[in-house]
């Protein structure tokens, strides 16, 4: 079955794990996995249960999942952006932050600590750009050069719930506040 780009929650609750699987594809970045683990646990409620569901899977996952996680984003107005190979949701939320009208100087620099972040931490910087702008990303970008990497791979899985939230209501009609 094809799913609609927006599905309702009570939809949701009772659908088949494949389409379940289906109607979640991209709230994490190339990761069915979270969606197809999370499928038993259903019915979830609301639109925060389905969050939370989703999250708790992470945070119950191997170190090795939550890292390949993290691996799965791109940088942030990296290679794969001026490509035009993000995904959609990714492409979407780094516009939203100016991110693909930058000035050869903060391209420069988002390139610079690119780098740096992948050489310090072995993945990509991760940030919920909602609300952010390219200031305050390279702001947080180099403040959170300074952690140690345990506490930047919690902070990582910790965006990475933040995008996930941002993208479900983007994509989910919570329709359980209308049940009676």
């Amino acid at each position: 079955m094809a799913v609609p780009d927006r599905v309702s929650l009570t939809w949701l609750e009772t659908a088949p794990d494949d389409d379940f699987v289906a109607a979640l594809d991209g709230i994490f970045e190339d990761s069915p996995w979270v969606a197809r683990r999370s499928a038993g646990a259903r019915p979830v409620g609301d639109l925060a249960g389905l969050h939370r569901t989703l999250v708790a899977t992470v945070e119950a996952a191997p170190a090795s999942d939550q890292l390949a996680l993290i691996r799965a984003h791109p940088d942030l107005a990296g290679r794969a952006a001026v490509a035009g190979e993000l995904s959609e949701a990714s492409t979407a939320e780094q516009a939203g932050a100016g991110l693909d009208r930058l000035a050869p100087d903060e391209f420069a620099r988002f390139t610079s600590l690119n780098r740096r972040y992948r050489e310090r931490f072995g993945f990509p910087f991760v940030i919920a750009v909602a609300g952010l702008s390219k200031h305050g990303i390279l702001a947080a970008f180099e403040a959170r050069l300074d952690n140690d990497a345990d506490a930047e791979r919690r902070e990582a899985l910790r965006q990475i719930a933040r995008i996930a939230r941002l993208r479900l209501d983007a994509r989910i009609v919570d329709d359980t506040t209308d049940r009676t």
